[in-house]
C-alpha cells in the first residue's frame, strides 16, 4: 500500500508541499467562499449537512469536545454549530492558512466556535481529549495523510468518532462526464473569477492523486481505527469517510 501526501506542483518535500498548500489557500481567501458555491452549484451546503447530521449524537452532547480540523472559512464548523445545544462546548475550528481561518473566525464568532490556528499534523492538543475530530475538504491537502491520521488518533479519545468529508473521483459515464469539467471547464472558472491559475489547477490534480476509497481506509486501519467506512455523496463526487478510535493504537 502507497499512500504519501498532497504534492503541489513542482515541491520534493512534505515541508515544502505544506508551505505551498499554505501560500496558495491564503491567497484565494478572499474569493474562496464565492467560487466554491458557484463551481459546486451549492450541492457543498448539502455535503456539510449530511456530513453533521452523521455525527447528530455527539453533538448534541454539551460536554462533547468537538475538533473542525483545516476548516478553512468555517462551513462545516456552521453546520456542526447547528446541531449544538445551547450553552455547549465550543466548536475547535482550526485551520494553519490565517487568511481562510480569519474569515471563518468572522462567520462563527459568538456562535459557540473558538478559532485555533494550528498545523493539522501538529496539533496543540492533548492525547485522548477528543469526542469528535471532522475535516471538511482538507485532509486531501495534507502533506502526510498517514502522519495526519495519526495524528488525529492521537487527540482523540478512546471511543472518539472521526469524519473526512472530501473529494473523490466517480466511475462510469458520470465520472467520465464530471472529468471534463473537473479538469477543464473548473480550472477556466477559477482563474476567470481568482487570476490565479495554480489553485484551481492543484484542484484536480489533488484529487486524481488522492487515494481511492478502498485504498483509504485501508489506511485508517492500519493507524489502528476500527469501524472504518466510506459513504459517497452526489454519485460519489465527494463522501465521507467514518471511523472510531480505538484503544489500541
Amino acid at each position: 500500500m502507497t499512500v504519501s501526501g498532497a504534492k503541489p506542483a513542482g515541491v520534493q518535500d512534505e515541508a515544502s508541499a505544506a508551505q505551498t498548500v499554505q501560500q496558495m489557500f491564503n491567497s484565494i481567501a478572499p474569493r474562496y467562499d464565492l467560487l466554491n458555491h458557484i463551481l459546486s452549484a451549492n450541492i457543498d451546503r448539502l455535503w456539510w449537512w449530511r456530513t453533521a447530521r452523521r455525527f447528530r449524537p455527539v453533538l448534541s452532547n454539551p460536554d462533547a469536545a468537538i475538533l473542525d480540523i483545516c476548516c478553512g472559512t468555517g462551513d462545516m464548523t456552521m453546520a456542526l454549530l447547528k446541531r449544538r445545544p445551547a450553552g455547549a462546548r465550543p466548536v475547535l475550528a482550526a485551520d494553519f492558512a490565517r487568511g481562510m481561518l480569519s474569515r471563518g473566525a468572522q462567520k462563527f464568532s459568538g456562535r459557540g466556535a473558538v478559532a485555533l490556528e494550528a498545523d493539522a499534523l501538529h496539533l496543540p492538543l492533548k492525547s485522548a481529549s477528543l469526542d469528535l475530530v471532522v475535516t471538511a475538504f482538507g485532509f486531501r491537502n495534507l502533506a502526510n495523510y498517514e502522519a495526519g491520521l495519526r495524528e488525529f488518533h492521537r487527540v482523540l479519545k478512546p471511543g472518539g468518532q472521526l469524519g473526512i468529508l472530501d473529494f473523490s473521483e466517480p466511475g462510469g459515464l458520470m465520472g467520465k462526464a464530471y472529468a471534463v469539467y473537473f479538469r477543464r471547464v473548473l480550472p477556466a472558472i477559477g482563474r476567470m473569477i481568482c487570476g490565479k491559475d495554480g489553485p484551481y489547477s492543484y484542484l484536480p490534480a489533488s484529487v486524481g492523486n488522492f487515494p481511492p476509497p478502498p485504498q483509504m481506509l485501508a489506511l485508517m486501519r492500519s493507524v489502528g481505527y476500527a469501524e472504518c467506512a466510506w459513504q459517497p455523496y452526489t454519485f460519489g463526487i465527494a463522501g465521507l469517510y467514518t471511523a472510531t478510535r480505538t484503544a489500541v493504537a
